[in-house]
């Protein structure tokens, strides 16, 4: 079962509010029961109730108890009977899409999207606005107005919404010499509260969540670590980036930015420190790609969509792709050495066919790299969300904190 008690979130409402009292009782011990029904119906879809009290190793008489609370509060919804066995028939539980609601927020560099996640984590609404570099005297004003369209698109079932999660890079503004920007521009994100900001448009509890992390968060709960307990992801967009999941938890780190990938030397500095190493944000990014197009006076957005793997394009990603596949390969051993991984997840804003050359020719790039004292590679494996990552993740924050088990919930603390 995945947890995230190992994430920090920047949640500015609860900031606010004093510690919760976590002593041994009964209603935290009902609260954590209701919580394990819920994680385990959106993890193996609508159950029989002696199904559910299998899989959760409760009583049959307290899964009855659970449900009806449950259906009290519109979370559950009861399908059609099944018949053809002994006994009364079985009526599966699933979830109730309606039963409530978040809104996922990404500002990234190149675009931004806001999602609104129903109570299953399907996507139900969805607005995005691309820019070359975003504007924050424009972009805020963006992100109240479609964060009050998604409210208004959602009518009588608004008050359902648990929460609002925003994915973005810690620092916005980093590396701005590569993307051409001013310091000024640069600075005016770096020293910018967005959590605080957003949370200053909307009475609902505003969590932040490193870009990359919280599209982590999504491949976690929603994708491949469904089935893999422990795992490197990366993911490309302009800038690459990763996160990391080991034995089912998002691991932070010590500052809360484990998984920085793209900061990854490429190399050996020098005994003189005149030749510092590359990084590897500089070798497998889509940054680099934008660049090659634009070279030869080609539309560098084309990156971003089919045109990448189309003439006139094509040659140039294609030795994008035989670049970033080594430096990637060299990312999987470098992490590898260090954590014995079980997987490691690729994914990106990229299409799915540029993203599974990619993956193949890493694979190959693999090869290049000594493994003596390491075990094999580990399977490369293409991420399940794709562009949606980090808005989706985003949006599954307050879900999560709202309706899935919390080990704290009745340990005293």
């Amino acid at each position: 079962m995945s947890d995230l008690s190992d994430f920090p979130l920047h949640d500015t409402a609860a900031a606010a509010q004093p510690l919760r009292q976590r002593g041994s009782n009964q209603d935290g011990v009902r609260q954590f029961n209701e919580r394990v029904v819920l994680q385990a119906l959106r993890a193996h879809g609508a159950l029989a109730k002696a199904d559910l009290a299998r899989l959760t190793g409760l009583t049959a008489q307290t899964i009855g108890l659970i449900t009806a609370r449950l259906d009290e509060d519109d979370l559950l919804t009861r399908g059609a009977p099944v018949r053809g066995k002994v006994g009364q028939p079985s009526v599966p539980i699933g979830l109730n899409p309606d039963g409530a609601f978040a809104i996922g927020i990404k500002i990234a560099r190149r675009s931004a999207d806001w999602l609104l996640v129903d109570f299953t984590g399907a996507v139900r609404e969805r607005i995005s606005v691309a820019y070359h570099f975003p504007d924050a005297t424009t972009l805020l004003p963006l992100i109240q107005r479609n964060l009050d369209e998604l409210l208004a698109r959602l009518g009588p079932l608004a008050p359902r919404v648990v929460g609002v999660g925003v994915a973005a890079p810690f620092q916005l503004g980093g590396w701005h010499r590569m993307l051409g920007l001013t310091e000024a521009q640069s600075g005016a994100w770096n020293h910018l509260d967005l959590a605080a900001e957003v949370q200053r448009m909307t009475h609902l509890p505003v969590s932040f969540a490193k870009d990359t992390a919280a599209a982590c968060v999504a491949e976690l709960l929603q994708g491949k670590g469904r089935e893999i307990r422990s795992f490197l992801y990366l993911f490309l967009d302009t800038f690459v980036g990763g996160g990391l999941v080991i034995h089912s938890h998002l691991h932070r780190g010590q500052h809360g930015n484990a998984g920085a990938v793209a900061s990854l030397p490429m190399g050996v500095a020098t005994a003189d420190l005149k030749d510092i190493p590359p990084q590897l944000i500089s070798h497998a990014s889509l940054w680099d790609l934008e660049q090659r197009f634009r070279e030869h006076a080609l539309d560098p957005m084309a990156a971003y969509d089919a045109r990448a793997l189309q003439a006139p394009w094509r040659e140039h990603t294609q030795e994008w792709i035989d670049r970033a596949a080594l430096a990637l390969a060299h990312c999987i051993v470098s992490g590898t050495a260090f954590l014995d991984l079980e997987a490691v997840v690729i994914d990106g804003v990229v299409v799915p066919e540029l993203l599974a050359e990619l993956i193949a020719r890493t694979q190959q790039g693999l090869k290049a790299y000594n493994w003596e004292g390491l075990q094999t590679p580990p399977p490369l494996l293409p991420g399940s969300i794709g562009s949606d990552a980090r808005a989706l993740g985003g949006a599954l924050l307050p879900l999560h904190a709202s309706f899935a088990p919390d080990r704290d919930l009745f340990l005293k603390t």
